[in-house]
Parts: C-alpha cells; sequence; structure tokens
C-alpha cells in the first residue's frame, strides 16, 4: 500500500541522532519568532540559520528545492499583488499600475521569512519519522487527538487517495468525459459524496478493529528517547539565536 514519503526521515547526521522532542521544541523557538518578524534584516539572519541547519542534517539538495520551489509558486502571487497595492514611494509603473518601495520590501520580507520556516522545518521535523512524531508530541504535552489525527492522516491519506483513483478509473470505463456542464458538475459531487461514504465506511471498521485490540485512546511506542546533554546545548543555542532575532527585530528597531 502507497504511503506518504519521508525522503528526510532517514540519516545518520548529528540531527537525525537528536532527541526528537528536542527538535519539536527547536523548531517551535525558531519558527514562531521568524514568523512575526517585522524587519528584513533578521529574517535573512533567520534564512542563513535554516540553511545551517539543513547542512548539519545533510538533507538532499535536490529535494529541498523542490519543496522550496513549491512554496515559492505560492508566493509568486505575492509579487503579483502587494508592490502595487502597498502605499507608498513609486520606483516603476506598469501602465495604471504603480510599484512602491514599500510593496517590494513587504513582499521580500515575506519571501524571506517563509523560506527560512520552511527549510528550518525540513531540517528540524524533516528528519523525524511520523512514527517517532507522534509519540514525541504526547510526551510533550499535545492533546492525544492532535497526535492520532496526525497518525491516521499519514496512515491513510493513500488509502483514500487508491479510492478515489478507483472511481475515476470506473468513470473512465463507463465512458465519463468531463464537461462544462449540469451532468459533469452532477458526476462529481456524487464522486466526492461517495469517497466520503467510503472514508467514513473505513473509519468506523478501523476503530472497531482498533476497539477489538483494546484501544483505550492512545497510542504505545516501543521507541525510547535518549536526551543527551548535546541536545540541550542545540536547544539552547536556537533559544539564543530566537531570542536574538526577536532583539534585532523588535527591540533594536525601536531603540534606533
Amino acid at each position: 500500500m502507497a504511503s506518504l514519503t519521508e525522503p528526510f526521515a532517514s540519516g545518520d547526521s548529528l540531527l537525525h541522532r537528536m532527541d526528537p522532542r528536542i527538535r519539536l521544541l527547536a523548531a517551535l523557538v525558531l519558527t514562531v519568532p521568524v514568523a512575526v518578524l517585522p524587519a528584513s534584516r533578521p529574517a535573512w539572519l533567520a534564512l542563513a540559520a535554516g540553511l545551517v541547519l539543513v547542512k548539519m542534517a545533510r538533507l538532499n539538495m535536490l529535494h529541498v528545492l523542490h519543496r522550496l520551489l513549491v512554496v515559492n509558486l505560492f508566493i509568486l502571487f505575492l509579487w503579483l499583488f502587494l508592490p502595487f497595492t502597498v502605499p507608498g514611494e513609486p520606483i516603476f509603473d506598469l501602465g495604471p499600475l504603480i510599484a512602491t518601495a514599500q510593496g517590494v520590501d513587504r513582499a521580500l520580507l515575506i519571501t524571506v521569512k517563509s523560506n527560512a520556516i520552511v527549510v528550518s522545518l525540513m531540517a528540524l521535523l524533516g528528519t523525524i519519522s511520523v512514527q517517532n512524531l507522534g509519540p514525541a508530541l504526547q510526551q510533550l504535552g499535545v492533546p492525544d487527538k492532535l497526535c492520532h489525527i496526525l497518525l491516521f492522516t499519514h496512515r491513510y491519506v493513500f488509502s483514500i487517495y487508491q479510492e478515489y483513483t478507483t472511481m475515476r478509473q470506473a468513470m473512465r470505463a463507463r465512458g465519463f468525459k468531463p464537461r462544462t456542464d449540469t451532468h459533469t458538475y452532477r458526476t462529481f459531487a456524487w464522486l466526492v459524496g461517495m469517497l466520503l461514504v467510503k472514508s467514513w465506511d473505513r473509519a468506523e471498521r478501523v476503530h472497531g478493529a482498533m476497539l477489538c485490540r483494546g484501544f483505550r485512546g492512545r497510542f504505545y511506542s516501543l521507541t525510547a528517547f535518549e536526551t543527551r546533554p548535546g541536545d540541550y546545548l542545540f536547544l539552547t543555542a536556537c533559544a539564543a539565536l530566537s531570542a536574538g532575532l526577536i532583539y534585532m527585530g523588535f527591540i533594536q528597531g525601536r531603540l534606533s
């Protein structure tokens, strides 16, 4: 059965050997301040730190660049609108549209912050297998239901996709060709409805099977997490970097 790929989860780098709980905390400490940074200089520093983490994790750069490409395709839409909608000092015009320096700076800031967060998460969370991510989140106090949603999504999203593929093949075998008419819209509505029904039926059967095996609302893992002194040192360094970013982004700007 197909499953979600985890191209970064296997490896023998320093980050791969680190306690998953430490990596989760480090990801939280680093990414939340970066998301709200109002200045570009600390954002560039955060991007550089994320690239250092990618290097530490020894990630395949082709996979990294592919995922960054997907992210930046969405960010590209911001570059089509923000430079022309944020008021400020004009720098060039395209007919009736006038681009401002403030709009370009806003788009650039969002781009840098988004890439910094993505590369940091790839290095810190992408190196954790989903089987270890769930128990690590549970041990950090994350509600069990959220952990269950994560694990079940990873386990069954491709099962649902296989159901969708089977139903689409059956539609094509019966001569269905999508058009922009009422029959096509009704057919796709039935497709989505049946997919929901099949997903609900599978969920009930899986839940019943789990109850028969003694499930009591919590997953247990045979993996024993071990936190070494170096892990605490890494978390401290991430916290210090985060504090520096906060100082540069919020406090230093006000003082100057």
